[in-house]
């Protein structure tokens, strides 16, 4: 008991000891601001002080983080959703989702009728494809539906493989994704500008493109060819859209640059002709005996919420193109004047266009950013990579290392500091 009663004192005596040095310090502030004395001198030097020390142990935390931006991650979209709460929020039921068969009336049949629905919904709010007497296919991701595409686009009785071309820079998995199983019935074929092999043959159309975000169109323009067009980023965040839209025999889209969810690893394609259709859903099949029903579920609510959000549905939400496409509106002009003051670096330049859903004039402004190294620096990538800024070089995308890829759609945390680090580079 002696030893409780004696803790017990000496806790009670400590805390007086604290207040009474509290109480000291409390009064000697306020006789020096009785003495006439500006009454904010103390508290600001405090703060000061300890803002000093903060911002210092940031910046020395901040400069050994590798600003990593080679990748298209779109987390820059999680400002957003957080915004939208449970909008967006599904529950499965554990019974939910156990065939394999979504719709077995559909050509597509692993394709969930409500995701269907909504990726027409979505075309027809923007305008920017055409959905009239179109095949939807949906796949795991648009490099499964591109691969599904060069399968039912290649001709399987010919005595060579069909070459398949694009014109640079053009995207750099596109070689890699086109000869991985080193199939017989397609092969990478290079830049579309230089190709003069006879015969059949695939363009790949990206517009806009990635990496420089141009719009593009075919090339080759010969006969047995037949194009594919990629339009994962004609949205109007990215760029104008027209007021014609996009009418090709082949369209590639995917969630991951519409929305912002990589990670749910949806795409879709609108597919004109029945048998190419067929043999797509057929890869598919082959493949990965359809796509996750869970993800297209959780796709459907995603793109139902931006549809929605772009009407006259949910008045209380910000439009979720509207919200990117300021968000990348400044992240280009914050790029732009950073590179402009280097003296080292530049950028591609685009002309304004009409965009018929946002109904105004703007340029474009690509989910990625095309630079390049000026002067003496031949290896942009090494350059950068040396300010630990980590880039995808121009020779990955069949033109010279002068250039590098360098993604927009990061975080803003990871976005700011990159423009940090390329405003200390100096010519």
């Amino acid at each position: 008991m002696a030893n409780v009663i004696s803790l017990r004192n000496l806790f009670v005596l400590s805390l007086a000891l604290n207040v009474g040095l509290l109480m000291k310090l409390f009064y000697k502030e306020e006789s020096h601001s009785s003495n006439g004395n500006d009454q904010n001198t103390t508290l600001p030097l405090l703060i000061s002080s300890t803002s000093t020390s903060t911002s210092t142990s940031t910046q020395s935390d901040d400069e050994d983080i590798i600003v990593n931006l080679d990748h298209g991650d779109p987390t820059m979209y999680e400002t957003y959703w957080r915004q939208m709460g449970d909008k967006t929020t599904i529950v499965i039921p554990g019974w939910q989702s156990l065939s394999y068969f979504s719709d077995p009336k559909n050509l597509c049949w692993f394709l969930e009728p409500e995701f269907a629905q909504q990726v027409l919904r979505l075309h027809q709010v923007v305008g920017n494809a055409v959905t009239d007497d179109r095949y939807v296919i949906v796949g795991t991701g648009s490099t499964q539906l591109y691969q599904a595409a060069l399968y039912a686009l290649s001709d399987p009785h010919l005595d060579e493989a069909t070459s398949v071309v694009s014109a640079v820079p053009y995207y750099s998995s596109y070689p890699a994704i086109t000869d991985c199983v080193k199939s017989e019935l397609h092969k990478w074929a290079g830049d579309a500008n230089t190709f003069n092999k006879s015969g059949p043959y695939i363009e790949l159309v990206t517009t806009p493109n990635n990496p420089d975000g141009h719009l593009r169109q075919s090339v080759v323009n010969r006969t047995g060819g037949i194009l594919m067009h990629d339009l994962a980023y004609y949205w109007p965040q990215y760029t104008p859209i027209s007021s014609i839209p996009a009418d090709h025999d082949l369209m590639l889209f995917t969630v991951s640059k519409c929305t912002g969810h990589a990670g749910m690893r949806i795409g879709w394609a609108l597919v004109k002709d029945r048998a190419v259709a067929q043999k797509m859903v057929k890869y598919i099949e082959l493949s990965s005996i359809g796509v996750s029903k869970d993800s297209q579920l959780r796709a459907a609510k995603v793109l139902k919420a931006v549809s929605d959000s772009s009407g006259k549905e949910v008045e209380e939400s910000e439009p979720f193109f509207k919200f990117a496409f300021h968000a990348l509106e400044l992240r280009w002009k914050q790029l732009r004047h950073t590179v402009q003051l280097s003296g080292l670096f530049s950028l591609p330049e685009f002309s304004s266009g009409h965009c018929s859903f946002l109904r105004q004039n703007f340029e474009p402004q690509p989910a990625f950013a095309w630079l390049k190294c000026e002067g003496e620096i031949e290896d942009c990538e090494s350059f950068l990579r040396g300010k630990k800024i980590i880039t995808r070089s121009g020779k990955h995308f069949g033109v010279s290392p002068k250039y590098v890829r360098i993604s927009m759609l990061d975080r803003d945390s990871m976005y700011n500091l990159f423009l940090e680090r390329l405003s200390a580079i100096r010519s």
